[in-house]
């Protein structure tokens, strides 16, 4: 059990991750290489995986290099998730490359005592070493993660999209509570189903929560509790699917000025009741719209209690961008049909 005290203060910077982590999105899926546990919700990707992986010189170094780092156990070297990463993969390896020798042979030793590291670890306090072992990272994300980012994407924008509407409707208590099943707040801590038992004070630092799309069941915290408290933890009840029909072919049902309105709508998230209101229909009405919109991979539905919420996937809001700087004015004018 891990158990994450908060104070006063902690409460009014807790944080949710805007964008999908790339390293902790690395390290997450390397565990579902390490596992069968789960592996029906990313069976496709998971067979993908293989099939890119198996009998390549990318494959052989995954298995020799990557996974005896980041494995499916109680500890993980910090160095190689560092908070850099929350601004993109490459400050997230940039930060792995330049962390001090000190630091990555402490945190070798350790990994050596808990979990068992590999001959070849203690070199990574050369810095030519890390840069290689980075460049292994960025092959590794391009060949298996970046083909599947836009589903990534969608997971984490619809879990912010909920813990912000948690958050405004009902308050922070809300949010903390619908995190996860295997997360519990009791005020003033928030107990975490963990590999390990330990306690975390935030000591007014405040907790920045990284919602993972391949993070699976059990969430996961930075060992060294100096650093930057966090808490990776799984996507609400979601695996987002890639649509089957390419989105040109259904964008066509977006023309209509009723479900324009309803895209745009949707920009802050809303549910089906509310925009049913919103466009003067019926809900049924407005589920076919949410249905279009879904179906054409532009919004993402989730039930949340006795609701269900809708909010945009990245490509419906970049299309959102883009018909805001074709057409200024507003959808819903004459002329738009």
């Amino acid at each position: 059990m891990l158990r994450i005290h908060f104070t006063s203060e902690d409460l009014v910077r807790v944080r949710v991750a805007s964008a999908p982590d790339p390293l902790w999105e690395i390290t997450c899926s390397l565990h579902r290489l390490q596992t069968s546990r789960g592996r029906w919700a990313y069976a496709d990707w998971y067979r993908e995986t293989r099939t890119t992986l198996s009998g390549t010189p990318l494959g052989v170094a995954v298995r020799r290099l990557l996974v005896p780092m980041l494995p499916r156990a109680r500890y993980l070297p910090d160095f190689l998730t560092p908070h850099e990463a929350a601004d993109g993969l490459d400050r997230g390896l940039a930060a792995v490359v330049d962390t001090p020798p000190v630091r990555v042979a402490h945190e070798i030793r350790l990994l050596d005592r808990l979990t068992g590291a590999p001959d070849w670890a203690p070199r990574l306090v050369e810095r030519e070493t890390r840069e290689e072992l980075a460049k292994l990272l960025r092959a590794y994300h391009d060949a298996v993660i970046a083909p599947h980012e836009s589903r990534v994407a969608v997971g984490v924008a619809g879990e912010r999209a909920l813990r912000a509407r948690d958050a405004l409707d009902n308050g922070l208590d809300a949010m903390l509570r619908g995190l996860s099943p295997a997360v519990r707040w009791q005020p003033p801590v928030l107990y975490v189903d963990y590999v390990e038992d330990r306690d975390l004070y935030l000591a007014g630092r405040g907790l920045r929560l990284i919602p993972s799309y391949f993070c699976w069941q059990s969430p996961i915290s930075m060992a060294d509790d100096t650093l930057r408290p966090i808490l990776v933890y799984p996507v609400h009840g979601l695996r987002a699917t890639a649509p089957d029909v390419p989105p040109d072919a259904s964008l066509a049902a977006l023309l209509g000025r009723t479900r324009a309105a309803a895209l745009r709508s949707l920009a802050l998230g809303a549910t089906t009741s509310e925009l049913a209101r919103f466009l003067g229909v019926s809900v049924p009405t407005a589920t076919r719209h949410t249905t279009v919109l879904r179906d054409a991979g532009l919004v993402i539905s989730q039930r949340r209690h006795n609701a269900v919420l809708h909010t945009l996937t990245p490509l419906g809001a970049a299309m959102l961008r883009a018909t805001s700087r074709q057409a200024p004015q507003d959808p819903l004018a004459p002329g738009v049909t």
